[in-house]
């Protein structure tokens, strides 16, 4: 099969693509023909060796796949040959074939394309689990979703919505904010230009927000600890700005605040029963037309390093997706 090889960690320029063997498939798991495969910020990480889990190379990175079930292994019950699915490996989804444990993978609905599959469960995973499980976000409360014109960001701004949140999204620009209010928002606030922590204080009348979400860290997370409200909750998804924020203890303390990691993959071995709840939930709303994911750019296969080249120049609207089949 035709696959994306990370052979020594570094920089995405230092992939290369490859006809590898197929991966051999053991009887809990699912082989699937992959169609599609997102693209995520954690996959540059784990081809720079900075990620939680570290394969050694050659490895195929790549963790969130869509495609058709070709075989099931003797044990697998929850889906059979032919079913549409999509799957979430530790890494290898950028390859014609995908070997997937049954419990990492879920029946679509009949009417999701595969690029939409395919940028679907980090994001909506992601986003579902830390509102609804770790934030424990109540409908009326307001919500700040910071990078909201992102993959990660857009898939908070449906969700609060679909939860019944007043939702504030930032993003970097005029063009950036237009999808984040197209997909739900109800307040836009430019990052590049405005004073967050003043806009928010502004918007929420000084109480402050309820509950943030941030993938962004840096300056948005300093922001974030000024303008929260009293016992608010702010979820730390990720740090795209590059700056790991250092926590003043004193005003976590004093505002009563809980600052809550987010690992989502981190279920899948803890606890994968939450991911199983958290899926039909998604799969519903999407069905009923409530989460509208936003593929913002495709890519062949063999153009993988540019994707994510794009990806950490923090320039894309939506999710990038490569396109396999």
């Amino acid at each position: 099969m035709k696959a994306v090889v990370c052979i020594t960690r570094g920089e995405p320029e230092a992939l290369v693509v490859e006809h590898v063997p197929d991966p051999p498939m053991g009887p809990t798991e699912v082989r699937i023909g992959v169609h599609a495969c997102g693209i995520n910020f954690a996959d540059t990480l784990l081809i720079a060796g900075t990620y939680q889990l570290k394969p050694m190379p050659p490895f195929i990175p790549g963790m969130e796949v869509a495609g058709e079930v070709l075989e099931c292994g003797q044990e697998v019950r929850r889906c059979r040959a032919g079913d549409r699915v999509l799957a979430t490996p530790d890494y290898g989804g950028f390859a014609e074939q995908a070997v997937v444990s049954e419990t990492n993978t879920f029946v679509i609905p009949d009417h999701m394309d595969m690029a939409t599959a395919a940028a679907f469960p980090v994001t909506y995973g992601t986003s579902h689990v830390a509102l609804q499980c770790r934030a424990l976000l109540r409908r009326g409360e307001i919500l700040v979703v910071h990078g909201a014109a992102g993959g990660a960001g857009l898939s908070a701004v449906e969700i609060g919505k679909a939860m019944g949140a007043e939702v504030i999204a930032t993003a970097g620009g005029a063009e950036k904010l237009a999808v984040a209010g197209a997909h739900g928002a109800d307040h836009l606030v430019d990052s590049r230009a405005e004073d967050v922590r003043a806009r928010i204080k502004s918007l929420t009348r000084t109480r402050g927000a309820d509950v943030v979400y941030d993938p962004v860290g840096g300056d948005l997370f300093d922001a974030s600890l000024r303008s929260i409200a009293w016992s608010g909750r702010i979820l730390l998804i990720g740090f795209a700005s590059g700056r790991v924020p250092q926590i003043p203890a004193n005003i976590v303390m004093v505002k009563n605040v809980a600052v809550l990691g987010v690992h989502w993959g981190s279920y899948r071995s803890h606890d994968p029963g939450v991911l199983a709840d958290s899926f039909e939930q998604l799969f519903a709303w999407y069905r009923d037309g409530r989460l509208k994911p936003h593929v913002g750019e495709t890519y062949p296969l063999e153009s993988a390093a540019t994707a994510l080249r794009t990806l950490l120049g923090r320039k894309t609207v939506g999710k990038l997706v490569l396109a396999i089949r």
